[in-house]
């Protein structure tokens, strides 16, 4: 038989490389004649680096000391250079909400985005993808701009400071010095499709889950409805919302081009010719639930295999098991077969490789092993 493993990242407990790595061991440990291939997935949030180092021979990473962490505190940067001269930034890295030692919805900045962005920029990118996701503020992206040139200016004419809480005050954009994005264009990789504005936008949905208490939100909402209304373009397009509206601060000062990230990262790692001719796919994620279906990457995973291999999602929690089931899906939670929440994310790599071993078992049919 000829098995994929292309799972997600499990969040905060174990990246998409190491997961399928454990769920292709388990496999093989009850059937060892088959053939298993590994193809670890991201959507644009954690973890999509590595997938793509992974996927793309000759890809190399370039680190950048001394970037602006999402509040104020000094770190460690990343991009990926690949052969085609593209660079591939992931916003998560370096102003990711895990980079936070508390949250700071009002505060929290996208600086350090726009340092590691100029890195590869002075290293003669030719073009670049931008992953949003995980994103620990919601300021429009004007923090990242700022570090490429933006100036940003309050009514008297001195500069903002940092975060989305002081965009309330912005009175006026000056784009001289904004530096010109690479000749071979900008694409933003995003997980999400809502709007900037409004009950569906970054600050209403999103900032809750930043730390952002309702007066926080009103404010956050309401410097993202200034800086719309300075910067112009679209806030109302689906995906401006992505990252704290830095989707659409980029597709306003730089044209960036918003692309679904699952379904870009599936066509790099080549899943659907991976697909093609398996027997199971074997896909997973922290949590599976609702959202699961749609812009992420078991979803698209899941969609590329709808005529072909049998499926199978193992996640920590199944939040939607009649999805699944409705999908003819077998699929299993680390957190039942672990017996607690607390056990699964204590050893993610031990429980992965049981599921892995169990969806050989029930999937497999018969096999010669011992």
């Amino acid at each position: 038989m000829r098995i994929v493993v292309a799972p997600d990242s499990f969040k905060g407990t174990v990246d998409a490389s190491r997961a399928a790595d454990a769920m292709a061991r388990g496999w093989a440990s009850v059937r060892p004649d088959d053939e298993v291939s590994s193809a670890p997935l991201a959507d644009g949030g954690e973890g999509t680096l590595d997938v793509i180092a992974r996927s793309v021979p000759g890809a190399t990473y370039h680190d950048v000391p001394g970037c602006t962490g999402p509040d104020g505190r000094t770190v460690t940067g990343r991009w990926l250079a690949l052969p085609d001269g593209t660079a591939v930034v992931d916003l998560a890295q370096v102003v990711g909400l895990p980079r936070m030692e508390r949250p700071d919805a009002l505060g929290a900045s996208t600086r350090g985005l726009g340092e590691v962005i100029g890195s590869a920029l002075d290293a003669g990118a030719l073009s670049l993808v931008i992953a949003l996701g995980g994103s620990a503020s919601t300021d429009g992206g004007a923090g990242a701009l700022s570090a490429l040139g933006l100036a940003l200016l309050d009514e008297a004419g001195e500069a903002l400071p940092d975060g989305g809480g002081a965009l309330e005050r912005l009175f006026f954009a000056d784009m001289t010095d904004l530096r010109r994005p690479p000749a071979g264009g900008v694409t933003l990789l995003t997980d999400v499709t809502n709007p900037l504005l409004g009950s569906t936008g970054s600050a209403a949905v999103y900032g809750p889950q930043k730390g952002a208490g309702p007066d926080d939100v009103a404010r956050l909402e309401n410097g993202l409805s200034r800086f719309a209304g300075v910067l112009g373009g679209a806030p109302d397009a689906p995906g401006a919302g992505a990252a704290g509206g830095t989707a659409y601060g980029f597709t306003v000062a730089w044209k960036a081009r918003v692309e679904p990230g699952a379904a870009a990262i599936a066509r790099l790692v080549g899943l659907e010719n991976l697909l093609a001719g398996a027997d199971v796919l074997l896909t997973g994620e922290g949590r599976f639930d609702a959202t699961s279906l749609h812009g992420k990457a078991v979803g698209e995973a899941l969609a590329l295999a709808a005529h072909g291999p049998r499926t199978a999602v193992v996640a920590g929690t199944v939040a939607a098991r009649s999805a699944l089931d409705a999908l003819g899906t077998w699929h299993c939670a680390l957190s039942e077969i672990a017996g607690s929440d607390a056990a699964a994310v204590a050893e993610p790599e031990r429980w992965l490789f049981d599921a892995g071993a169990r969806a050989a078992r029930e999937l497999g049919g018969p096999t010669s092993a011992a």
